[in-house]
């Protein structure tokens, strides 16, 4: 297990055509879990956080990261502005102050 740390801030990868982005996002997540290097943690912020809910059609990726130990986190508060608490269906919910810490703790990337 890596020291990295995933920050994922939307439903897309990249910026520019949302379709493309879609996709780029999936294919990341599905070849992600079938990679033998994996981060230690996947935070979701903003936007992010609905990959893991209901009606996400990554759930399948993101279950398989979780099932090989990497760690799923969604922010309390983006879950919470969407109406999402209940939706979450991958991962658990994290607070700024776990996210801070997890950031000072390991290499960040941003997504």
């Amino acid at each position: 297990m890596s020291d990295k740390v995933f920050f994922i801030q939307s439903e897309v990868l990249g910026r520019g055509d949302e379709r493309l982005g879609t996709l780029l996002m999936a294919n990341f997540l599905r070849l992600l879990a079938d990679n033998p290097q994996k981060p230690a943690a996947i935070i979701l912020w903003n936007a992010g956080v609905k990959l893991a809910c209901e009606e996400s059609t990554l759930l399948e990726y993101l279950r398989k990261l979780q099932a090989q130990h990497v760690e799923v986190l969604a922010c309390t508060t983006c879950l919470e502005y969407f109406d999402l608490k209940e939706k979450l269906l991958v991962g658990k919910p994290t607070t700024m102050v776990k996210s801070i810490e997890t950031m000072m703790n390991r290499e960040v990337i941003m997504l």
